[in-house]
């Protein structure tokens, strides 16, 4: 099971340090980071100022969010089969 918010509402709001965190929520030191990265990438703080509040998502949201793949463009025209 996934504990994101938890991860973020230690870090961003009690202040702990990783290893607070992985020895309370039972999580590798890799994984807090990870979450801490992609929700400072994706915009997402704890008091929601001036970004999205982590408090106003549920998990599967928060999941969501941080984790979804962006969607590849491509630069390149398809050529058109049809005249070929």
């Amino acid at each position: 099971m996934r504990k994101i918010k938890d991860v973020l509402c230690l870090k961003l709001q009690a202040r702990l340090s990783r290893e607070h965190i992985a020895t309370a929520l039972h999580i590798s030191k890799g994984v807090i980071a990870k979450y801490i990265g992609l929700a400072g990438a994706a915009g997402l703080d704890w008091t929601g100022l001036d970004w999205v509040s982590i408090r106003d998502l549920d998990e599967t949201q928060l999941e969501h969010r941080l984790l979804s793949k962006p969607v590849k463009r491509s630069d390149y025209v398809l050529p058109d089969y049809g005249r070929i």
